[in-house]
Order: C-alpha cells, then structure tokens, then sequence
C-alpha cells in the first residue's frame, strides 16, 4: 500500500512538474518550441481544435490531437484496391502528359553552335546514371508532377487562389510566384489522402519487367570497399573536386585529410571490420534476376557544370506521396508530394563520389564503393519514405535501440535513364535550359517557389495529430531548385560542414524478405 502511495506521488509530482517547466519555458522564451517550419503557426494550428480538452491538453502537456490518433494499419488508408475500378480520370492522361513535350522551346534545328554547348549533357553522365531499387512492398511509387499537378489546387497557406477545374501546367506553374513570391503557396491534394487516390499511388508507375534475358551480375567490388585503396584517391588529388569553392594551387593543396572527407582510422574500427567482411565476401558478383525496368513516371537530370573539369548531375525522383515512419505504434511525417535525389560528381569525365539523400540529410560514398550493375551505380529506396540508401536492409536514423528505420530491399529495379527530361542548369545567372536529349521539355515548373504539396493540417483535422513535438502530417516539400544545387562539396549540408566521403559500406540488418503471394499484404 505504501509502495503504491509513494508511485502515485512520485507521478503526480513529476506530472506538475513537466507541466511548470513547460509553461515557464514557453512564457520566457516561445521560440525554444520551435523544432520546425510547422511550429511556426503553433497559435493559429491549436485555436483551431474545437474541444477545450484537446487545446489545453496540447499548450500544457504536449499531446496534441490525441482523439484522432489510430493505430498503424497494415496499409494506409481505406481505399480497397480489389473492388476498385479505373475511374475517369485515365481519360485525363493524354492531356497532362502533353506539357512534358511542349515546352515552348525554340526548336533545336535553330540553335546554333554556342547553344547547343550549352544544352548538351555529356554522355558520361548518361553512362554512369544510377538505378534505383524500389521497395517490393512500397504503396506509394513514383509519380508524374504533370499528373501530380492536374489533382492539385494552389492554395496560399489554406486560402485557395485557383479553381479546382482550372489546372495549372508545368508551363505556367512560376505564375504562382506573384502570391507573396509563392513561398507560402501549397500545391494542395484535391482528394482526401486518406482514401488513398490511385494517381497518389502510383501503381501504374511500377517500372515494367524488361524482356527475358540473361542475368545481369552485380558487382559490388568489394575488395576496394575494403582495402580502401582506391585508385588515384590521394589528398591531393581528391583535393581537385572535392570543394569546387577551392581551386589547387600549383598542383597542391594544404587541407588535411579530414578536411577532405577522409574518415579517420579510429572511425573505421579497421581492422577487425575489414577482417570480417572478407571472410564473409570473396568479391564474387551478386546475381540480380532482372535488369532495370521502364516506368511511366519521369525523373528529372539537371547537369551543373562547376568549372575546373568538375560536373555535378543531379537526379531527382518525385513520388505524390511520402508515408511517414512509425515509432511505437505512431506514425508521423505523412505530407504530399516528396522530392528526392542523387548526386553524382565527375572530374574531367570520371565519377568520383556520390550523394544519397535520406530526409534532411543523407551519406556520401566513392564511387568505388557502392553496388554497380555493369559501370552504373545501384540505390536503394526505402519503404513509404522513398528515403535513399547503398544498401538493402534495416537503417536505423536518429532514435537509438532502431525505434526510427528505414527499410530497403532488392524489390522491382527502376532505371530512369528510359524515361527522363534532362536540363543544364547555370546556377550563377539561375539560368534552366532544356538539353539536347530533350529539348521540348518545360522550364517553369522548376521556378516554382513554393510547396509540392499540402499545407500540414490544422489541429482541427481528424487526420492530424502531434506527440513529442512530431506530426502526424507534415509539409509538403520545396521543389530541387531548393536542394542547394550550387553545394560546393557532395554533402547537401552546409558547406561549412565536413563531408565524408566512405569508401566502404557496412551491411545492413537485412529485412524480411517481401513475398508477392497477396496483394493486400504489407510489411
């Protein structure tokens, strides 16, 4: 009985005392609650709850919403895709997909010379472009912005400027621009996400199983993954292209190592790692049973030529949706529309290292170091958050114990070499030009300023909930010209910042591997 008394204390005191702090802390300095953009709009976002509960429940204890909390479900949403008919909107297809191919370029038999150096994309970019292994169990697969737009409606925070039925284009999307320069603009879904819309889906995007043929090996080469000896690596010459900002002088460099994105040996565990993986590898190839398929959905390339024999090609994969991760039983993160990319940077025609983006940040590797099939390097997608990896299996991020991972496997292999609109990009003078691969593809979507996507939703919303200062849904993200393109090193970080660059991969926890015996199934 005392035991209890004493728990129930103890409870009650550390309950008043989290409640004090909490309000003490948010009456001297409000700012300290701002762990977002969202929480910027943190008094406008709780008065629009209407239960008094629920508002005093979010400014004192922290729990926001908390009536419309339900658990993770096997899969998102309510939609049931077997009853499921094709609805109208398949008639709809010719029209949006028309804007990639009418630009309003001038036609390339006119440009001259001059121009045309401007416009080209070197053919090693195109012989080193990376295939993307897409999760076998994904929900949300890649998406069209053609189509991605014809289901939205622009909205100035959650006011709407134009009618549902008067779409806008990639021909016009920088027209948005004029409502307070279009940073507060969301291209928002005119269907409930919920209800799981098929063009959010994306089913029709899975990339296509190329013909029977034999398998392609995939070499993972790694004896270079872990000798580290990587042909030509030395400091001075990774010195060459690893900040375009820093140009040799007289052939040399006086950074140290770790200033060029070296890891230091207590880093690399050395040995005993190194002992390990070649027990385990033999440097034999991995088998793939299929070579990258086609898909429906367009990436984009913007090739970046920063001087001094350095080129940096971006590739950029645009899903409709980005299902958020889940921590105990909670997800958070869910928003509309999700870019993601990967960077290849070449010196005089060679690759060098690559960028994978993972949420806000992301790793960097040599490019000895990842998977290849043939010469082309191998991603991999996670599950829902399309968060991009070397390897498959588990990656655990930000929450120890693996509360927060990603999930990656070998699922359907995606090559957007078959089905992409190519640019040059000079950043100095922001100037966009479409490429001689594709030189009727539009511009002006890629000056949009604003969100691809909702507005997060009000508290109000019975899809919205906030737990640890995490929301449920979150917004919609800003468009690649807003992915620090002119990044003087790989790293999409601050400059500032050291950008390491691995020339191993450790494996991963391998995840359960997804058999397609059900189609409702979900892991």
């Amino acid at each position: 009985m005392v035991q209890r008394a004493t728990a129930a204390i103890v409870i009650l005191s550390s309950l008043i005392a989290y409640v004090s702090i909490n309000s003490l802390i948010r009456a001297v300095n409000p700012s300290a609650f701002i762990w977002s953009y969202e929480d910027n709009d943190e008094a406008h976002w709780v008065a629009s709850s209407r239960s008094w509960f629920d508002r005093k429940a979010c400014r004192w204890l922290g729990l926001c919403g908390t009536a419309h909390y339900r658990p993770v479900r096997p899969r998102f949403g309510q939609r049931k895709l077997v009853a499921e008919t094709p609805s109208s909107e398949d008639s709809n297809i010719t029209s949006w997909r028309s804007f990639w191919s009418n630009g309003g370029n001038d036609s390339d038999t006119m440009w001259d010379e001059v121009e045309r150096s401007r416009r080209e994309i070197p053919d090693y970019v195109l012989q080193y472009a990376p295939l993307v292994h897409l999760f076998s169990a994904e929900q949300f697969w890649p998406g069209d912005i053609a189509e991605h737009l014809y289901h939205t409606t622009p909205m100035l925070n959650y006011t709407p400027i134009r009618s549902q039925q008067d779409h806008l284009t990639l021909q016009d999307l920088d027209q948005l621009n004029q409502f307070q320069e279009g940073r507060y603009v969301f291209l928002t879904s005119n269907d409930n996400v919920e209800d799981r819309p098929r063009w959010m889906g994306g089913e029709k995007n899975i990339p296509e199983s190329p013909e029977d043929g034999d398998a392609v090996q995939s070499w993972a080469e790694w004896d270079g993954r872990i000798d580290g000896d990587i042909p030509g690596d030395t400091p001075d010459e990774r010195a060459k292209w690893y900040d375009v900002s820093r140009p040799l002088q007289n052939g040399k460099d006086d950074m140290m190592p770790d200033e060029l994105g070296y890891l230091q040996p207590e880093d690399l565990d050395d040995e005993r790692f190194r002992d390990e993986l070649r027990k385990r590898y033999s440097g034999e190839p991995i088998q793939i049973e299929k070579t990258g398929g086609h898909s429906d959905a367009p990436a984009v390339l913007v090739v970046i030529d920063k001087g001094n024999g350095i080129v940096d090609a971006f590739w950029f994969y645009f899903y409709s949706f980005n299902l958020g991760n889940v921590v105990l039983n909670v997800r958070f993160g869910n928003h509309v529309g999700d870019w993601e990319h990967c960077l290849v940077r070449f010196h005089h025609g060679k690759p060098k290292a690559l960028f994978f983006s993972a949420h806000s940040a992301g790793e960097a590797y040599s490019y000895e170091a990842v998977e290849k099939i043939g010469e082309r390097p191998v991603i991999y997608s996670a599950l829902g958050t399309h968060a991009m990896y070397a390897t498959p299996g588990i990656h655990d991020y930000v929450l120890p114990w693996g509360l927060l991972h990603d999930k990656t496997d070998r699922g359907p292999l995606w090559d957007p070499l078959l089905n992409s609109h190519s640019y040059t990009y000079d950043y100095d003078n922001d100037t966009l030009l479409a490429s001689t691969l594709s030189p009727n593809s539009p511009t002006e979507w890629f000056y949009f300023n604003g969100h691809w996507g909702d507005k997060f939703y009000p508290l109000g919303d019975h899809r919205q909930y906030r737990f640890a200062g995490q929301y449920h849904y979150v917004n919609g993200p800003l468009g690649p010209r807003f992915k620090h393109l002119n990044r003087r090193k790989v790293c999409q970080g601050p400059d500032e910042d050291p950008c390491v660059i691995k020339n191993y991969i450790r494996e991963r926890k391998r995840a359960k591997r997804w058999v397609n015996t059900d189609p409702e199934s979900y892991i």
